[in-house]
């Protein structure tokens, strides 16, 4: 059976050198990270990843859960593997310490999540949504429901979820009709609806679940201005924490899906009885706007799942391939393993050169969190703060995108066995084919990118990336054996301006900025993905020349550069039409000819 190596070296390459630890000092209520202690970090995330979680991956995708009696069963060892991670305080690893918390910083925290979900994606949904109502808690929440809820949400003694979709209302949460009735001498609201598609919805890996819901209130307005949030739990706590009566709310139904069979997909029903007792957080009639404090921290983890599953169809292509023997290479008279056939090389490279840029640009994102959050400096944290909201939508959307391509490659390197069950590779590509779907899909994604993320600040703080990325061009430009490299990149940057600038000035096609929406977005994925692997190429090039450190590992980080830049950036030329474009040979299309 294939085992899973979680990416620590390349991880840390980009922490350490990329980003830089130093950009991590003065963050005002963040552990200082020195390397040693980064190492021991991701080592130890990567022992549990590896040796426990890992193993696991193919048994519950075999066995899937069960509900009986209102009661989810999760697939043998689940559980066991979940209490091992809160046993040993990974849920918290990014939380405040005055909330139990280990107080590192959020790069960390994302690369050990790019463990979890490399190992085992359908397990790592379970502390992904936590941590975003972990997140949303500490913001919006009132000190009562923080002091009662989130201590235990930090150590994943209990578990989150985020209860949105119903069977009218996918995408348009406008049309959520979920009731919330106040009841004042309870001093609650009483909460009556179904909501489906919710992840982890139900199970007993965790002694609570923390629901947080969107509903209306009898008074509500229509649409997306009429929801408030609620946070409803599945046990009744008393302040001080201990659990009380089961309230009402209960599962109704698993989802029968294509991947993530270990994963509870679940319809809940509220109120059948009395109602299910919920908590007004934050303000009413402002529950979509709160909401998105969760949606967009686990937007960015969605792109950091994208990775982690790339990462590990690489893996397991790779490790296939070094063990396949079938066919000779020209001149060769003997079969040799299929990793040293020039298509299966490029098939492998192709999976990894976007996985290490997506890593970093998921990375780079996390950092600017910090610095957001973080910062003494009040300009420098609003500065952050638009980096990520720009990059955001885009690691999440790319990230997935180019998963699912990583994936089906890894199906293609094992060849016929790769499309059968009795490899994982087929699994892989089930399981992530949901990460282009679920927390916005990504054509909704590529609008909040193109219209409310770029336009909406004339370009502005994309136009400051660029500007970086201009920087790169000149270094790679400045080193002979990187010119090439340095060309490639400028002309990728060039064609995203010219995208951009095309945008922003619009025109009489009130269409066409919606039209180009995700190509756009796909275009800008590759020139940030090629401007942080130019970077890479850099540093990489530098300690080769200076025999410093591992210079294998140098050596495989310039090979990697050099195929992004020549086999992968070009596609960002690709998407220039359909961006300079119209809507008019769509909107052209009548409804008899589709």
């Amino acid at each position: 059976m294939a085992t899973y190596q979680p990416p620590i070296r390349d991880q840390r390459f980009v922490i350490e050198e990329l980003i830089g630890l130093d950009r991590l000092d003065g963050l005002a209520g963040v552990e200082p990270v020195t390397p040693e202690l980064l190492g021991a970090v991701l080592e130890e995330a990567g022992r549990l990843a590896g040796e426990v979680w890992a193993p696991l991956n193919r048994a519950g995708d075999r066995q899937g859960c069960r509900l009986e009696d209102g009661r989810v069963r999760l697939p043998e060892g689940f559980a066991d593997a979940y209490r091992a991670f809160v046993d040993g305080g990974w849920n918290g690893i990014g939380a405040d310490p005055q909330r139990g918390g280990q107080g590192l910083p959020e790069v960390a925290a994302t690369a050990t999540q790019e463990m979890w979900h490399g190992a085992n994606m359908a397990l790592a949904l379970a502390p992904m949504l936590s941590a975003g109502a972990t997140e949303l808690l500490a913001q919006h929440g009132d000190e009562p429901l923080r002091a009662r809820y989130l201590e235990r949400l930090v150590s994943g003694e209990w578990a989150g979820t985020m209860d949105l979709s119903e069977p009218q209302a996918g995408s348009d949460l406008g049309a959520v009709r979920m009731q919330a009735v106040p009841d004042e001498a309870g001093g609650c609201y009483r909460l009556y609806g179904e909501k489906i598609y919710i992840t982890w919805g139900e199970h007993e890996a965790a002694e609570n679940i923390v629901h947080l819901v969107l509903a209306r209130t009898p008074d509500a307005p229509a649409g997306h201005k009429g929801l408030s949030l609620f946070l409803v739990p599945k046990y009744l706590a008393a302040a001080d924490g201990s659990l009380g009566a089961r309230n009402d709310l209960r599962c109704t139904g698993l989802e029968e899906k294509l991947g993530i069979h270990a994963s509870p997909t679940c319809t809940l029903r509220y109120g059948d009885g009395e109602g299910a007792v919920g908590y007004l957080v934050g303000e009413r009639h402002r529950g979509l706007y709160h909401m998105f404090t969760m949606m967009n921290e686990s937007r960015h983890k969605v792109g950091v799942q994208g990775v982690g599953v790339a990462e590990r169809a690489y893996q397991l292509a790779r490790d296939f391939a070094r063990q396949r023997v079938q066919g000779r290479r020209p001149g060769g008279g003997e079969d040799v393993p299929i990793i040293a056939h020039p298509d299966v090389r490029r098939m492998l490279m192709a999976m990894r050169a976007p996985t290490e840029a997506m890593r970093a640009l998921a990375l780079l994102t996390a950092a600017e969190m910090d610095t957001a959050r973080h910062g003494a400096d009040a300009e420098a944290r609003e500065r952050a703060q638009r980096r990520v909201d720009l990059l955001t939508p885009l690691v999440k959307a790319v990230a997935t995108e180019q998963a699912v391509e990583a994936a089906s490659l890894g199906i293609q390197v094992h060849g016929g066995v790769g499309y059968t069950e009795e490899a994982e590779a087929a699994q892989l590509l089930r399981d992530v084919r949901i990460a282009p779907i679920y927390e916005g899909t990504n054509g909704i994604l590529g609008q909040d990118f193109t219209l409310r993320k770029v336009l909406k600040d004339g370009g502005e703080t994309l136009a400051a990336l660029l500007a970086e990325a201009d920087e790169t061009v000149a270094g790679l430009r400045g080193a002979a054996a990187l010119s090439g490299l340095g060309d490639a990149l400028a002309e990728a940057v060039a064609a995203l301006r010219a995208s951009t600038e095309r945008l922003l000035v619009g025109g009489d096609d009130p269409l066409a900025a919606l039209t180009a929406a995700t190509p756009y977005l796909m275009q800008a994925g590759l020139v940030l993905g090629g401007w942080q692997m130019g970077r890479a190429a850099l540093i990489a090039h530098e300690a080769v020349q200076a025999g410093r450190g591992d210079t294998d590992f140098y050596a495989a980080k310039l090979h990697t550069a050099r195929f992004y830049m020549r086999h992968t950036l070009p596609r960002a030329h690709g998407y220039t039409p359909a961006v300079q474009g119209g809507s008019d040979e769509l909107e052209a299309v009548t409804d008899t000819q589709w």
